[in-house]
């Protein structure tokens, strides 16, 4: 029997409790567990192992899904760890590549940016004297965000520049670097694309009484079908970052479609509230067959 491993926080979460139960359903075995699980064993019968399994010896697959808030340590290990397994012959959803690079929002925009995709004006600097040229070639109206982090957490829109300089000033001297991106103008909403392997599989408009669209912070999803332009940049997005499973936020700018953000170990329930497709499903058939590869 094919064994499909899930890493993840919580396997009773919506999300990956819906996955496992997919994984089950399409006759494979699901592993669920999570990074204080394993056990790296280095120079002695080598192995990554988890609840007793040796994991590149014993999954044909893993789906990655958030690895949660971490130290620089956890972080590094924790993709050490994604690297090793892949380097063992193990297929990762996504490949750790890809969600390395997912989560620093610097580089994907960068990597966007670089394969004429277009993206928000964006400004990042260590030194707040220069964040506050930024704003104004900003247009004074700036979001200030964490280079890492997801949900719209930690991200503030600013208008006036004495309170984004106290905010800046507080901000470096925490040794935070200073992420500054222009706002665009979107009528409080925007559209999530969710991408399987090569497939553009669901999509929805997120709607908020304000200028945050996040389904965590209370906007809500309506069905969306994306026209063929949209899907194509969505597509190439994630061939870009290398995702294989992804959340693509698409933004509707002045001068069309940019994508604000790419989210490598995207959440689905509020999609799923909205689409006819089956998300977890898809998305355990994918694991399932690339284990067969």
């Amino acid at each position: 029997m094919v064994r499909i491993g899930v890493l993840t926080r919580n396997p009773n979460s919506w999300c990956s409790s819906k996955i496992i139960e997919a994984i089950k359903e399409l006759n494979a075995e699901a592993f669920p567990f999570y990074f204080s699980h394993i056990i790296a064993k280095i120079g002695f019968e080598d192995g990554i192992i988890a609840k007793g399994l040796n994991l590149y010896k014993a999954l044909d697959s893993l789906i990655v899904r958030p690895i949660g808030r971490s130290s620089l340590d956890e972080a590094i290990f924790r993709l050490d760890i994604l690297y090793k397994l892949e380097r063992e012959g193990l297929k990762i959803i996504n490949p750790p590549k890809a969600i390395e690079r997912a989560l620093d929002k610097f580089h994907t925009l960068c990597l966007l940016k670089e394969n004429h995709i277009r993206v928000p004006k964006t400004y990042v600097t260590e030194n707040p004297q220069l964040a506050l040229q930024g704003f104004k070639e900003l247009n004074s109206d700036v979001v200030i965000k964490p280079i890492f982090g997801s949900r719209g957490l930690g991200i503030t829109r600013i208008d006036d520049e004495e309170t984004l300089r106290r905010l800046l000033n507080s901000l470096a001297f925490a040794h935070n670097v200073l992420y500054e991106q222009e706002f665009v103008p979107h009528d409080s909403k925007d559209i999530r694309l969710f991408v399987v392997s090569d497939e553009v599989i669901a999509g929805m408009l997120r709607v908020s009484d304000r200028w945050k669209t996040n389904i965590s912070l209370g906007a809500k999803p309506l069905p969306f079908d994306p026209e063929e332009e949209l899907k194509e940049l969505a597509l190439k997005a994630c061939k870009v970052i290398g995702c294989k499973v992804a959340g693509v936020d698409v933004m509707m700018g002045k001068d069309g479609y940019l994508i604000n953000e790419l989210n490598s170990q995207p959440g689905f329930r509020g999609l799923q509230s909205v689409s006819k497709v089956n998300i977890a499903k898809k998305i355990a058939e994918f694991a399932i067959r690339e284990a067969k590869r």
